[in-house]
């Protein structure tokens, strides 16, 4: 049994390409009636967490809060990373919760995976439904663990029970400076958009391709595998809670209007010369007769 334990929050976001969004009257998302998927930030968290399980044969649990099908997420996120547990954390009291008021669900739910303590927490940078960037700080102040944010490259020392990492922070007007951290176990991290897995060594590959093939037989039972917690099940405090426990307020929520198309289009022939000719003699007006060699 591996020693170190890894989880992943996750999170089911609006599928902003689909373009339909629906909110209820008091300004919070519509869940039932817009289409969801596994937040892409999420997804690369699920990466960096499967690369644990890669290299270090880390035991990996997936959970997140939202209503019943956000089952949906957690078997992207099984696709991904291979989890050998997926927790829902489900129940009308957690609805409305700001990140605050989910950061505390979450660290409940933290609490009820198997296998003890967490030796690493992922998250993925934001959320595309909130781009707040504040869950995963605020749960990791709440479970006590020590927060690395913007991290592109980690690395755990097994024996000396510490993780080193990259991670992207600006300094003096720079935005792209690499600085490198050493913290002991636990630790909480916040995966950047840019991370990318890497597996350098043959043992690595080998495993990789084992437990890729592992999460695609897993995938076709997820429904089966996933533990649905409630809030008592759970143990929250109603207070603290959805939307009672949600010092955010939210005013008003405003569609952002689709831009009305200003360009046209004109299908050419690709096998008519002087079609193809008129196209050359506009390409050359638009750059004011300049040469391209």
């Amino acid at each position: 049994m591996s020693n170190l334990n890894v989880a992943v929050i996750i999170k089911l976001e609006p599928d902003f390409s689909e373009g339909n969004v629906s909110y209820n009257a008091d300004g919070t998302l519509n869940r039932a009636e817009t289409k969801s998927i596994l937040g892409p930030h999420s997804a690369i968290a699920c990466q960096a967490a499967f690369l644990a399980k890669v290299k270090y044969g880390a035991r990996v649990a997936v959970g997140t809060m939202g209503p019943p099908n956000a089952d949906i997420a957690l078997a992207q996120a099984q696709r991904v990373c291979d989890a050998d547990e997926l927790h829902l954390y489900s129940d009308r009291a957690f609805a409305g919760a700001d990140t605050w008021a989910t950061a505390e669900t979450l660290r409940a739910g933290i609490a009820k995976i198997e296998g003890g303590n967490m030796d690493i927490v992922f998250s993925g940078h934001r959320a595309s439904d909130g781009e707040t960037g504040q869950t995963g700080p605020q749960t990791a102040v709440k479970l006590g663990f020590t927060f690395l944010g913007n991290v592109i490259d980690y690395d755990v020392d097994m024996q000396r029970r510490v993780v080193r990492a990259s991670r992207l922070i600006t300094l003096q007007g720079f935005y792209d400076v690499v600085e490198e951290v050493e913290a002991p176990l636990p630790v909480f991290i916040a995966i950047d958009p840019t991370y990318k897995a890497s597996f350098n060594t043959v043992s690595q590959r080998l495993a990789f391709e084992k437990y890729q093939k592992q999460a695609m037989n897993k995938a076709a039972t997820v429904k089966q595998q996933i533990k649905i917690f409630n809030a008592q099940q759970l143990g929250t405090d109603p207070k603290l809670v959805g939307l009672p426990g949600s010092p955010t307020i939210v005013y008003r929520v405003e569609k952002i209007p689709k831009a009305k198309a200003s360009r046209m289009a004109q299908v050419i022939d690709g096998s008519d010369r002087q079609q193809l000719a008129q196209v050359a003699a506009k390409i050359h007006e638009v750059l004011g007769g300049m040469v391209i060699k």
